[in-house]
């Protein structure tokens, strides 16, 4: 039986994170919102982000795994390794865009303030266009 991915919860997770930004884009109504309502909008922002981002991450791998003629010697494959490996496979363009990618998901999880937020905010528009790019190239071998 042929490999298939179950695409739908990264599909989901994305259509979220473009809601979440498609909210906040409206810099206008926006600032008209209390301070209390705009960051829990960008908190919002990032969340889905990070949703997308892990999500992302695993289909990578399963994708890989499954191309594998070992299938097991991914499970060994590093963060960076991973990546340059889907690079190769045409699963991801810009291999240094998704390291970035990776610091901006550990500023997430190790701290919350308003200042690194803020930087994660602004390169999740960024990381948007390489997720989308990813889930296209993972449909294509689905």
């Amino acid at each position: 039986m042929p490999f298939t991915l179950d695409l739908s919860p990264l599909r989901q997770a994305l259509t979220s994170l473009e809601d979440s930004l498609q909210v906040v884009a409206d810099e206008a109504w926006l600032q008209n919102q209390s301070a209390a309502v705009r960051n829990t909008l960008f908190a919002g922002v990032i969340q889905n982000f990070e949703f997308v981002y892990e999500l992302g991450m695993k289909m990578l791998r399963r994708q890989i795994e499954a191309e594998s003629a070992t299938p097991g010697e991914t499970d060994q494959l590093g963060f960076r390794d991973l990546l340059r490996v889907g690079a190769e496979k045409g699963l991801i363009g810009d291999v240094e865009a998704w390291f970035r990618y990776r610091q901006m998901r550990g500023t997430t999880s190790h701290t919350y303030d308003l200042a690194k937020a803020r930087q994660v905010y602004e390169g999740v528009r960024p990381f948007l266009t390489d997720a989308r790019a990813l889930l296209n190239a993972l449909e294509r071998r689905t």
